[in-house]
């Protein structure tokens, strides 16, 4: 290893030997050190990047050492994602006495992110109008090239990326294969399960309230065991942040960046436009908007530096209860919904923007009939969109082949995938927790009231 290397290290070891000792201090709370780790690993990273002086070798040997906090942090949350769905899914079912109101909380969720998605939507076309994005401006090098042939080979290999094609394999087959995260559409299809699991064992304590007794204390002890490993695992993000911001600033490619300035500036736009929308939703309900931002804050930075939707679910979860005061069983709901269903950045925006700049070398004209078609394919497209690096991509090969377009403009798009990326996947969790606070304002305080009532029937 290079000695350079040796010194990085160490003055990494430092960086995070400060966050440790600042976590006994009750004053640097868990959103204050984040912030303090996604600064520090953007410096660190910058720093890396000048001193090293393009020997890729120091680098290199640098990051392999650093991406173990990083990528074993990830993983830790990776591992306990389909656990958490599953118990806080049949846990969200039992706290809601009827079924009814179950699926009046459920359709608002949805409702809700497919609302946002269509309007991220129209937000990437006037973006895309705005800057004059246009697809027959691009040009792909060997890398954009290989890229294409990938996507182009994926859509020839059987897997079934139009639209009737994902409302199928929403259903799981397999409930084990799922659970291992098998398939693009793992996650949603753990949602439909935990869901009809939940209203099974719901029936049985109905028929059977001795059964019924026996069921909810599983669930809670299971409950608290697995929310309390995601507290565990949760109290690393300062870590985990530092690390991953640093790859993130090494990692990314400057020149990629300048040479697609236009289309990193619009994306960056609208997706801060449509944190405006979201900021708007949230002050129509009463909320304090910038108290909002404070408290989602250090989960929009981890889904930022991750890029991943569902990796952030448990931090979702975690602040809508703690933080924002949502009632579990909207929470739950609206945290694992919202990594699958209506990504606001992925599968709204980015979509959108793509379709957009490919029409015109098309010669297909963007007027109000474009449009409503393109949102509406958008709209439905949007449910089962992976939530993890790379979901952008399934719904660019749902969204574009729809619209009688190719889907090589995603790979000469490859470079600057990842930059773009984080935002979008940020703008995905804030969509999700906006669902959640929007049912909570509809339904929060029946929900209360039933939970309410089934404990003191339990006692």
């Amino acid at each position: 290893m290079p000695i350079l290397a040796i010194v990085n290290l160490v003055l990494f070891a430092g960086l995070v030997s400060i966050l440790y000792q600042l976590s006994k201090r009750e004053s640097w709370t868990l959103s204050r050190r984040v912030l303090l780790g996604l600064v520090g690993g953007a410096l660190f990273g910058f720093f890396l990047t000048a001193v090293a002086g393009g020997d890729q070798a120091v680098l290199d040997s640098t990051l392999e050492w650093t991406n173990v906090i990083g990528t074993s942090y990830v993983s830790l949350l990776r591992m306990i994602i389909m656990p958490l769905i599953l118990i806080t899914m049949i846990a969200a079912v039992l706290r809601v006495e009827e079924i009814k109101s179950l699926g009046k909380i459920g359709g608002t969720v949805v409702s809700v992110l497919i609302v946002t998605t269509v309007i991220a939507a129209v937000i990437g076309v006037a973006m895309a109008l705005v800057f004059n994005l246009d697809a027959s401006d691009l040009t792909g090098g060997a890398r954009e090239l290989a890229r294409a042939e990938v996507l182009e080979a994926r859509r020839a290999a059987g897997n079934d990326y139009s639209v009737l094609g994902t409302l199928t394999n929403l259903v799981p087959s397999n409930i084990f294969s799922d659970l291992a995260g098998a398939r693009d559409l793992s996650i949603i299809g753990v949602v439909i399960f935990g869901l009809m699991f939940g209203i099974a064992a719901a029936l049985v304590a109905e028929e059977n309230p001795e059964r019924g007794v026996s069921i909810r204390g599983f669930v809670e002890t299971t409950q608290a065991v697995v929310m309390r490993l995601v507290k565990m695992v949760i109290s690393l993000t300062p870590y985990g942040v530092l690390a991953l911001m640093t790859r993130v600033i090494v990692t990314t490619d400057g020149g990629a960046i300048i040479n697609l300035f236009s289309f990193v500036a619009a994306s960056y736009i609208a997706i801060s436009i449509m944190f405006v929308v979201h900021g708007l939703i949230i002050g129509a309900l009463g909320g304090n908007i910038r108290s909002y931002f404070q408290k989602v804050w250090p989960v929009l930075t981890f889904a930022f530096v991750t890029r991943s939707s569902a990796a952030t679910i448990p931090l979702t979860i975690r602040t809508q209860i703690e933080e924002l005061k949502v009632p579990a069983p909207i929470a739950d709901i609206a945290a694992s919904f919202g990594a699958t269903i209506g990504q606001n950045g992925c599968a709204g925006i980015y979509p959108a923007m793509l379709a957009a700049m490919v029409a015109p070398s098309m010669g297909v004209e963007i007027d109000l009939g474009f449009i409503i078609q393109l949102v509406m394919i958008v709209a439905i497209g949007s449910f089962g969109i992976a939530g993890v690096g790379g979901g952008a991509t399934n719904a660019a090969l749902v969204v574009l082949p729809a619209m009688g377009f190719p889907v090589t403009i995603a790979a000469l798009l490859i470079s600057i995938e990842p930059l773009i990326d984080m935002a979008r996947t940020a703008l995905n969790v804030n969509g999700s927790i906006t669902a959640g606070m929007v049912t909570t304002k509809i339904f929060g305080d029946q929900v209360t009231a039933e939970n309410r009532v089934a404990g003191e029937a339990e006692a």
